[in-house]
C-alpha cells in the first residue's frame, strides 16, 4: 500500500535499540488534520506511528516529546528564532505488519527489524489503526483447520470511543487472569463483566455446561446475589455465626469424611508442620483406615484402648504416664459423658519401692480383723481388667461427627507413640489441639456425612460465599476447596483422550489467601499455602485448570503468582508499593500505560497480556442488573428526611 503524503509526520533521527527518535516536520504540528473527509488526531504522546523501512511497516508508540535546537542551521539560513526549534518524538517499537499487508489482521507484537536513519514516519490510517487493535487471533480446530478465535466484546478504547475492543475467548479464558485495582476503581465490576459476557455467549450450550466449571470464591458476598454475573448459578452461603444445630447439612460444603483420609487436605485443616506433625497425621490416617477395614470398627478400636490401658498402668515413667492418661480420659469422657479421671483415682494410686515405682490397686487386701491393708505392689493385668475404668472401655462408642471421631484416633496414635518413646508430646500435641479447637467451626461449614459435587443441579457456576465466616475459616476453606477441585479435575481427566474438561477457579479479594506478607501464621503454613496455589498456576494449564484472581493489593500477593499470569486488567492503583509490584512483575506494560495507573478513572482499566497485542486503556461495558453487590453508598440518601 502506498503511504499517503498527507499522513507524513517526519523522519527517523536516532535509533537506540527499540527506542526511536523522530524529527517532526514543521508543517505537521497541528493537533488535528482532515483526511478523506474525517478528522484525525495529530501525533502526540500515546499515539501510534508507522515507520516505513522499504516494504517493512514498523509500529511504535509515542512515549514522550520535547523540543530542541537545531544547531546545524546557521544564523544566515533562518529569519525567525522559532525556525531553529525542532520537535522530537520519542517512541518505543511495539510491533510490525508482516509482509506490509495490514488488511489481513497480521499485526505482530515484538521487534523483527529496527528502522534506519531518515526512514519516513506516518500517522496510521483508520484500517491500520484497527488492525493494530485487532486482538482476535487464529488457532487450529479439532480437524486441524485454521480458524479465527471467537470475539468477545468487553468495552471500548478510552481515547477512541467509537472503537470496540474484542478479545478472543480462547486467548483470554485459556489463561490465568489478574484483575487489580484500588477499592472503588471498578475491579469487581470488570470481573463480573468478563464472566457475564462469557456465559451470555456460551451459557445455553450443552457442551459448555458439561465440560466447563467455574468456581468463584467470594470473601465479601458480592457475587451471591440472585442476578450477580448470572442467574443460573449455585450459591453456597457458609456461616460460623449461627449455632451448629441451626445449620442444615444443605447449607454446608458437601465434602464428606474422605478429606480426613487425605494427608494434604487434612494438613490444611490442621495447619500441620511438614517435618513432625504431618508424619504423625499420616500414621493416624493409617490407623483410621486399618480400623475401618476390620468389619467391626468400634470393637477393634475398643480392643486397642484396652491393650493401651494395660500398658499405661504397667509403665514406670510417671511423667509420661500422666500425659498419656489425659488423652485416655479425654476419649472416654467425650464418648461416655463421664468423669473417668475421678473413677480412676478412686481405684488406683502411684507408689512403690525406690527401684520400681508403678500403679497399685487401692484397698486390694484386708487383714484378719477386716481392716484394709495398703499393698503397694505393682498392679497386675488381672487387677487392671477388674477395674471399673477398664470396664468402661467396653461401653465406648464413636462420636456422632467424623472430625471428633478422627480426634479420638489421633489420641490413640499419640498414646501408642508416647508408650514407645517415638515422639515428643510437646511437638505433636498442638496439631491435635488445633483440630479439637476448630471442630465446631469446621462442622458448621463442612458436611462430613455426604460427598457430592458443589456444582449442584447441573449448574456449572458455583459461588462459595465466605462473608459470614470467621477469619480462620476464611483462610482454610478457599485453600481446601481449591485443592479438592484441582485434584478431582486431574483424576477425571483422561490424558490419553482429547482434553475436554475445563476448570476456572476465580478468587476475589485474593490478597486474603495469596498474601506473601502475613504475620499471623507460621512460615511453614504460609509456604504450604502459597505452594499449593503456585502449583495450580504453574502446572494447571496442562490439565485445563486456570486461575482468575482479583485484588486491591497486588503488593501483598506472591511475585511468583503475579508473574505467572497471562492477562491483566489493571484499574487505578495509587499505593506506591502496589504500582511497583505491577512494574516489577508485569512485562507487558509500556511507559505510558504504567504511568497512567494512578490516574485511571473508575470503570477504566489497562488491558495487557497475551490476549492483547499491545497494552490499551479501555472503558468496560456496562452489565446493568448483573453487576456485583459492591456499590459505594450515597450517605445523603439515608440522612435526609
Amino acid at each position: 500500500m502506498e503511504n499517503n503524503p498527507a499522513l507524513y509526520i517526519g523522519k527517523v533521527e536516532a535509533v537506540r535499540g527499540r527506542l526511536v527518535e523522530i524529527n517532526v516536520h514543521k508543517a505537521k504540528n497541528s493537533p488535528y488534520l482532515i483526511f478523506n473527509g474525517k478528522i484525525i488526531k495529530g501525533v502526540s504522546v500515546g499515539s501510534y506511528v508507522k515507520i516505513c523501512k522499504g516494504f517493512q511497516k514498523l509500529i511504535g508508540k509515542v512515549d514522550e516529546e520535547f523540543i530542541t535546537e537545531n544547531k546545524l542551521i546557521s544564523q544566515k539560513d533562518y529569519k525567525q528564532e522559532k525556525e531553529r526549534i525542532k520537535r522530537i518524538l520519542k517512541l518505543s517499537l511495539v510491533g510490525y505488519f508482516e509482509g506490509g499487508n495490514f488488511k489481513q489482521g497480521n499485526f505482530k507484537q515484538g521487534i523483527k527489524e529496527l528502522p534506519l536513519l531518515d526512514n519516513e514516519a506516518f500517522l496510521l490510517e483508520e484500517d491500520e489503526f484497527n488492525a493494530v487493535h485487532n486482538f482476535i487471533k487464529k488457532f487450529k480446530d479439532n480437524k486441524g483447520k485454521e480458524v479465527s478465535d471467537t470475539p468477545l466484546k468487553i468495552g471500548v478504547l478510552s481515547n477512541e470511543k467509537g472503537l470496540h475492543v474484542n478479545i478472543g475467548v480462547n486467548s483470554l479464558f485459556a489463561s490465568h487472569i489478574g484483575i487489580f485495582g484500588n477499592t472503588g476503581s471498578g475491579k469487581s465490576y470488570t470481573l463480573a463483566s468478563l464472566y457475564y459476557r462469557l456465559f451470555n455467549k456460551y451459557g445455553g450450550n450443552k457442551n459448555f455446561k458439561e465440560n466447563a466449571k467455574f468456581l468463584l470464591i467470594d470473601f465479601n458476598g458480592e457475587y451471591s446475589g440472585e442476578k450477580a454475573i448470572l442467574k443460573d448459578k449455585h450459591v453456597c452461603k457458609l456461616t460460623t455465626h449461627k449455632e451448629l444445630q441451626d445449620i442444615a447439612d444443605s447449607e454446608k460444603l458437601p465434602i464428606g469424611s474422605k478429606i480426613l483420609e487425605d494427608l494434604e487436605l487434612l494438613s490444611i485443616i490442621a495447619d500441620a508442620t511438614e517435618k513432625i506433625q504431618k508424619p504423625f497425621l499420616k500414621n493416624v490416617i493409617k490407623l483410621y483406615k486399618l480400623v475401618y477395614t476390620t468389619g467391626d470398627a468400634v470393637k477393634y478400636f475398643k480392643g486397642i484402648l484396652s491393650r493401651n490401658f494395660v500398658q499405661i498402668l504397667t509403665n514406670s515413667d510417671k511423667d509420661k504416664v500422666n500425659d498419656i492418661l489425659e488423652y485416655f480420659f479425654s476419649i472416654l469422657d467425650e464418648s461416655l459423658s463421664i468423669n473417668s479421671k475421678e473413677i480412676f483415682i478412686s481405684e488406683v494410686a502411684w507408689e512403690g519401692n525406690y527401684n520400681q515405682k508403678s500403679f497399685y490397686k487401692t484397698g486390694k487386701s484386708k487383714n484378719s480383723n477386716g481392716q484394709t491393708v495398703i499393698d503397694k505392689t505393682p498392679i497386675t493385668q488381672q487387677e487392671i481388667e477388674a477395674l471399673e475404668t477398664y470396664k468402661k472401655i467396653n461401653t465406648y462408642v464413636f462420636p456422632s461427627n467424623k472430625i471428633d471421631e478422627f480426634i479420638h484416633f489421633s489420641y490413640v496414635q499419640i498414646i501408642r507413640d508416647l508408650l514407645i518413646n517415638k515422639i515428643n508430646n510437646t511437638h505433636v500435641a498442638p496439631v491435635i489441639n488445633r483440630l479439637r479447637g476448630e471442630s465446631s467451626d469446621l462442622q458448621k461449614v463442612i458436611n462430613f456425612k455426604e460427598t457430592k459435587s458443589i456444582f449442584a443441579d447441573d449448574k456449572n457456576f458455583a459461588v462459595i460465599d465466605l462473608n459470614e465466616v470467621n477469619q480462620n475459616i476464611k483462610k482454610k476453606i478457599p485453600l481446601l476447596i481449591s485443592q479438592i477441585e484441582y485434584q478431582n479435575h486431574k483424576l477425571e481427566l483422561d490424558r490419553k483422550a482429547n482434553k475436554k474438561k475445563y476448570l476456572n477457579i476465580i478468587i476475589d479479594e485474593a490478597h486474603n489467601i495469596l498474601s506473601d506478607n502475613s504475620k499471623r501464621e507460621s512460615e511453614t503454613w504460609k509456604d504450604y499455602r502459597l505452594e499449593t496455589f503456585e502449583e495450580i498456576i504453574k502446572e494447571g494449564r496442562k490439565f485445563g485448570v486456570f486461575l482468575t484472581i482479583a485484588s486491591q493489593r497486588p503488593s501483598d500477593i506472591s511475585d511468583t503468582i503475579i508473574s505467572q499470569l497471562h492477562n491483566y486488567f489493571l484499574h487505578r492503583l495509587v499505593n506506591e508499593k502496589d504500582i511497583l509490584a505491577i512494574g516489577r512483575t508485569v512485562s507487558y506494560l509500556d511507559k505510558i500505560s504504567f504511568e497512567s495507573l494512578p490516574i485511571l478513572p473508575t470503570g477504566s482499566c489497562i488491558l495487557a497480556g497475551l490476549s492483547a497485542q499491545i497494552p490499551v486503556i479501555i472503558d468496560v461495558d456496562k452489565i446493568n442488573e448483573y453487576e456485583p453487590d459492591n456499590k459505594t453508598i450515597i450517605p445523603t440518601n439515608y440522612w435526609e428526611a
